[in-house]
């Protein structure tokens, strides 16, 4: 199964910039949910942010108006922009697809997706 690749992860201070990206061959096209997840350390998966080629955009609550997911079919691949970095998004970052459905208008739930990356580490210092 083709897997996805993440980068973009790094250390930076509160208040700071990154952005992820997800190499995705053959999932940014019609039908298919992508999304991220974090998972700080000690917790549990959470959605952070879904998308798919309709225009659906979805956002986890703690990260609403700082974070924004993009695709770019072109290249396969999936972004996402985070701004206004907290100590709190601390946690490895994966991309994920679902093949199967468009995305809901609910944040992303693990539970809905097959395709996974490895992830990338995100470290936020106060």
């Amino acid at each position: 199964q083709v897997q996805l690749v993440e980068s973009g992860g790094g250390s930076v201070q509160a208040g700071g910039s990154l952005r992820l990206s997800c190499t995705a061959p053959g999932y940014v096209r019609y039908g298919v949910c992508l999304a991220w997840f974090r998972q700080p350390p000690g917790k549990e998966r959470e959605g952070v942010a879904s998308a798919d080629t309709d225009g659906t955009r979805t956002y986890g609550d703690t990260v609403k108006g700082r974070f924004t997911i993009s695709l770019e079919r072109g290249n396969d691949t999936v972004y996402l922009q985070m701004n206004g970095l907290k100590p709190e998004d601390t946690g490895m970052y994966f991309c994920a697809a679902n093949p199967s459905y468009w995305c809901t208008p609910f944040a992303p739930k693990s539970t809905d997706f097959r395709v996974w990356g490895q992830g990338t580490q995100v470290t936020v210092s106060s």
